[in-house]
């Protein structure tokens, strides 16, 4: 696979899975629907079974996606003062079915399985849940000790992972463009955090919010694999979903923080949609208004701020997400700005007005050209 031209224009257990309106608002999905139909499109016989695989995985999407508009329950202030806990961890092994969660395997305490995938959704999760724990000081995606639960094997080939509302769920991919989705630690970090924004803000999956939305995953995700590494701003990669592809693919990963549309550029998938800032902000009534596209503006002024203020990302820049996260100021349709000056309120709270932080996310936010 070899580079070609940019997909989208740039415009200034049954019974144990919730059902109805509730799973469909909560459902998200690791892989854009825009990477699905690309693949989805392909003919070429050796790519038969990678365009199977992705025609299921996107009527998947296509399935809740309307739904998954709907804010979602927001968790009272009072988890602030929650004491964290240890996790309580289950893997299932759905067989490849697609009904849940599936065969118990591991539970909280439990040896290794031998099943690379039942083994790294578990560390995964664990590690997750130490960086709420350890550094935001919540307990696990609720901040009331959820039982972090996740199945594996899910469906035939499939090609996605995906947090339910109230579970992870990880396919193994086609093996010719995705690998297993537990290989990446970022990938469980950025899928459960969606959790978190679930019970902390409720904020609505679609256009800007949206966008945020996946934003504050990617944030996470990032820092749940940093955090594990010990690595600091300057050592950490700032991808999201390194590791996915196969090597026939011509890119690094999903999304790059760092550097937004720069994380691939392939015949097939097509080049990395994502844009760096308000400049060349993609408006599209696809993927529920770019909820995965125009995350990279955001997602470079994190990254912007970690850079200024050097050392781990997971402490000040950290912090300030957090806290603008959980603090209740967030609107269900909040906008980019909004959130820019929510995060510099959250700055000056936590730091001080004309601080080196407070500082760092003002001129993080101009740099993407969103007006706080």
């Amino acid at each position: 696979m070899r580079a070609s031209d940019q997909h989208l224009t740039a415009q200034g257990p049954a019974g144990h899975r919730p059902s109805g309106r509730h799973l469909a608002a909560g459902r998200c999905f690791i892989i854009p629907p825009y990477i699905l139909r690309r693949l989805a499109r392909q003919d070429a016989p050796e790519l038969i079974a990678a365009a199977r695989a992705a025609k299921e995985a996107l009527s998947h999407v296509r399935s809740v996606q309307s739904a998954r508009t709907a804010p979602q329950p927001v968790a009272p202030p009072s988890l602030r003062d929650v004491r964290p806990g240890l996790p309580s961890r289950s893997i299932y092994d759905a067989g490849g079915s697609e009904t849940l969660p599936g065969k118990l395997v591991r539970k909280e305490g439990d040896p290794e399985t031998g099943d690379l995938p039942s083994d790294e959704a578990y560390d995964g999760l664990g590690h997750t849940h130490r960086l709420y724990a350890d550094v935001f000081g919540r307990d696990s995606i609720d901040g009331r000790g959820l039982p972090l639960d996740a199945s594996v094997h899910f469906g035939k080939l499939y090609d996605n992972a995906f947090w339910d509302g109230r579970q992870m769920v990880f396919g193994d991919g086609d093996g010719q463009v995705f690998q297993r989705f537990t290989r990446s630690l970022s990938v469980i970090g950025h899928e459960l955090t969606h959790g978190v924004t679930q019970f902390s803000a409720g904020i609505a999956y679609r256009n800007q919010a949206g966008a945020i939305n996946e934003s504050l995953s990617d944030v996470f995700g990032a820092l749940v694999e940093q955090f594990v590494k010990k690595q600091s701003v300057g050592q950490a990669s700032w991808l999201i979903g390194e590791g996915l592809f196969t090597a026939q693919v011509q890119g690094v990963a999903l999304r790059s923080m760092k550097a937004p549309g720069t994380a691939y550029d392939d015949d097939v998938l097509g080049k990395d949609p994502q844009p760096d800032s308000m400049d060349s902000y993609v408006r599209t009534s696809a993927d529920n208004g770019g909820v995965h596209i125009n995350s990279g503006i955001p997602n470079r002024a994190f990254y912007l701020v970690a850079e200024a203020l050097g050392g781990h990302a997971w402490e000040a820049p950290g912090r300030i997400w957090y806290d603008t996260l959980i603090g209740g100021s967030l609107p269900a349709t909040v906008t980019f700005s909004v959130f820019a000056r929510a995060t510099a309120a959250s700055a000056v709270e936590l730091f001080g007005s004309g601080s080196a932080e407070h500082d760092a996310v003002r001129k993080a936010w101009e740099t993407v050209k969103v007006k706080i």
